[in-house]
């Protein structure tokens, strides 16, 4: 029989009072990354009430260049969350510290640009590890040192953290309750961003790309005749919103792709396109809302 490790208790670095929960900023020294990582948790007034049961959380997965601090300040989902009694966890979006040559040579790979996946090519490999880190670390830790029941978990992700929840969820079934995404990359192998992080971070045979690419995984999942919701992985459906003056849809984002191996699979999904909508947080804190009550309907245990 297996035991889970105990982790250390991760050092709170600044705690602010916010809808009758509380921000707080977190720092632990990570097995996995081999560094010191930061992470940001909101927990909602549901969460600090003496003898409390532990509560759903959502895990939120930022983009390109964030850090853990962009989620917390600009989405403004503490209010929503603080409502529906949701947790809210954004990890780091990659390792820092590492000292690897060119690692913040470039805006999309390196440092700020981990893409949630577990790197294999030199000098990547010994600290990019963001995968496992998620999985294997930060969750747990979460699990053993705060008020969280993570067996209700939900994901969700903006841009190359859109990358991350689609394709986290699909590659780990039954880890996640809901997923949702913001303008979400929906398959990287068929994007220049993709191209650079994968031939970075994965090497250069690309038939091992596919494991990371959402499109892919979910065609994977398509059988003949498959009727939409059965043998789904997300049953009540998947959630993502798209703006249609966002720079980077055409070239980048291509949730056309996504939406078709959906239908393909059998997979309810609702992909809503916002005329106007950029792909920065004031199109995400506009249908924030939207994102964390279609999270807590999944992750409740009766009707919300």
């Amino acid at each position: 029989m297996s035991v889970s490790p105990i982790f250390s208790a991760p050092r709170c670095l600044s705690e602010h009072a916010c809808f009758g929960g509380v921000q707080r900023f977190y720092q632990h020294t990570s097995e996995v990354i081999g560094l010191p990582m930061r992470f940001a948790v909101y927990l909602p007034p549901q969460a600090l009430l003496p003898g409390a049961a532990h509560v759903p959380a959502v895990v939120y997965l930022a983009g390109l260049t964030c850090t853990e601090e962009t989620f917390a300040t600009k989405a403004g989902a503490q209010r929503m969350a603080a409502e529906l009694g949701l947790v809210l966890i954004a990890p780091d979006t990659s390792p820092r510290g590492a000292n690897a040559p060119g690692e913040a040579d470039s805006w999309d790979f390196g440092v700020g640009a981990g893409f949630y996946l577990d790197a294999t090519q030199a000098p990547w490999a010994t600290h990019w590890r963001m995968e496992s880190y998620l999985l294997d670390e930060l969750l747990p830790l979460l699990g053993q040192h705060l008020p969280i029941d993570t067996t209700r978990l939900g994901l969700m992700g903006h841009s190359m953290g859109g990358h991350g929840a689609l394709t986290l969820s699909l590659k780990h079934p039954g880890r996640f309750r809901s997923l949702s995404a913001f303008a979400p990359i929906c398959a990287p192998t068929q994007c220049p961003w993709g191209h650079k992080a994968f031939s970075g971070y994965l090497g250069a045979d690309t038939t091992t790309w596919a494991a990371h690419d959402a499109t892919a995984l979910m065609q994977q999942r398509a059988t003949p005749g498959n009727a939409a919701g059965q043998g789904a992985l997300f049953p009540q459906g998947i959630l993502i919103d798209q703006g249609l003056a966002d720079k980077f849809l055409a070239e980048q984002l291509h949730p056309h792709l996504f939406e078709a191996a959906c239908a393909q699979a059998g997979q309810p999904l609702t992909l809503r396109r916002h005329a106007g909508y950029d792909h920065g947080y004031y199109f995400i804190s506009t249908f924030m809302a939207d994102h964390l009550r279609h999270h807590a309907a999944q992750l409740a245990d009766g009707p919300v």
